[in-house]
This record gives structure tokens, sequence and C-alpha cells, in this order.
């Protein structure tokens, strides 16, 4: 395997760096390229316009892609949207989301925004932790079926580009698989249980998780809390902390 040395990230540009990074971001997320691909052309126009393509190469075969483009939410607030970010899996755990993330930050930052904002799944815990605690950024709201297909609900968080810096960790109750998507309230804080360890797509388990998980957290949202914590509480369980949310409207 690569010391981490050899890798280094970059902005994309080209046709043949778009192309690769189109192909890592097919195969990582294991779709169909007849029915789910990343046009390289789009991706160009994206990057004269507001927009963001990094890659992080090791050597010179791309390992690590992101892009994003501006957006503007109803209440005319505009952030840099990050669409996607892809690494591939043997050199997953080595730090290059957080690479890819600040070479975005960079760009967007060029472009005149000043925070980002990009949807996970809430039950990669781990993208969680990493969202949240790791970059900093907060959760703002819940999206159910984001891509208006099943299991594909959403958290929609918001990054700081100005300010924002790793989060330190508040203490959490222990959690087990039994409070999976319950909501353990501590004065005006609440908890949400959820697996550590992603179930698998199509599972029983996973159906019957997401459904109770997406009722806490879109009430818990909705009623306007933030998300500012993901973290490991047991051996298969993650929580969320949500706090209310600052006036102002950050936290």
């Amino acid at each position: 395997m690569a010391h981490q040395s050899s890798l280094v990230g970059r902005r994309l540009a080209g046709a043949d760096e778009l192309h690769e990074a189109a192909e890592l971001y097919t195969r990582v997320f294991r779709y169909e390229p007849k029915r789910v691909n990343l046009n390289p052309l789009l991706v160009q126009a994206i990057i004269r316009n507001g927009g963001s393509a990094v890659g992080v190469y090791d050597d010179d075969r791309i390992v690590g892609f992101a892009y994003g483009f501006a957006g503007r939410d109803r209440d005319r607030v505009d952030f840099h949207y990050s669409q996607a970010a892809v690494v591939a899996p043997e050199y997953q755990g080595r730090g290059i989301g957080r690479l890819l993330k600040l070479l975005q930050r960079d760009v967007a930052l060029e472009w005149g925004h000043e925070r980002m904002r990009w949807a996970f799944d809430p039950l990669v815990a781990r993208n969680g932790h990493f969202n949240l605690n790791t970059l900093g950024a907060v959760g703002l709201g819940f999206h159910p079926d984001y891509y208006d297909r099943a299991d594909t609900d959403r958290i929609m968080v918001e990054w700081d580009l100005t300010g924002s810096t790793a989060r330190e960790a508040s203490p959490a109750p222990v959690l087990t698989s039994a409070d999976w998507g319950a909501i353990v309230r501590d004065e005006e804080r609440a908890w949400i249980g959820v697996p550590r360890h992603t179930p698998p797509l199509g599972s029983t388990e996973r159906e019957r998780v997401a459904s109770r998980v997406r009722a806490s957290l879109d009430g818990l949202l909705r009623a306007g809390n933030v998300l500012v914590d993901c973290l490991v509480v047991s051996e298969d369980t993650s929580v969320y902390l949500a706090v209310p949310r600052e006036p102002g409207g950050r936290s």
C-alpha cells in the first residue's frame, strides 16, 4: 500500500481527469453506468460556474473525488453544495475525505461562499461523526426520501467555512441496540440511538431501524433543534445529539 506522503490533492481540470473521476464515482457507489452516471461535460460546466471538482491522487491514479455547485435555499441563503465525495475502498480511513472537503472549502471561499451544505445517510454513523465532530458542521434538517426513492433518507448539514473546527465530544449516555431510533432526553438535549455499523440495504433490520430513526430525527429537527454530535457509545450503538438552535439560526 502506498505511503500517506504519496497522496496529493488538487483541483480537477480537463476531460481525462473528469472521466477518471466519473469512473471512480460509478465504481465506488456501485451504480449501473447506464442508469446513474456522472457527465464530465456537466462537471466542467459546474467548475466554470460557481462549482468545485477536486481529487486526491496516488501518483497518477485518482483515489478520491468530490464535486459541488452553488446553491440557494428558499430563504435566499447562498451556499456551496457538495453533491458527492467518494474514496476508493482500499484508501478509506486515511484522511482523504477530510482533504477533499478542505479542497472544496478553498474553492467555495474563492467563489464567495461562507458555508457549505451536503446530505448524508443518518444510518451511516461514521459519516455522521466525520461531518459533525471532525469538521464541526451542524445538522440543520431531515429529508425523507431525499432522492425521491426508497431508502434515501438524508440529514442536511451546514459547515461554516469561516470558523468551524473539530467539535469536542459531549458526555453521552450509554445506549444499546434496544435504543435504536429512541429519543433519550437530558434536560434540553436529546440523544437518538442508531446502529454503529450500517445495516445492509434492503434488509428487514434496516427498514425497521430507518422507520424509527426517521420519526425521531424528523420531529426533533422540525421542532427547531440541530444535530451537533455523532458518537460511539457502545459496541453496537452510536448516538446523535440534538440541541436547541441558537438565536440567529446557527449552533
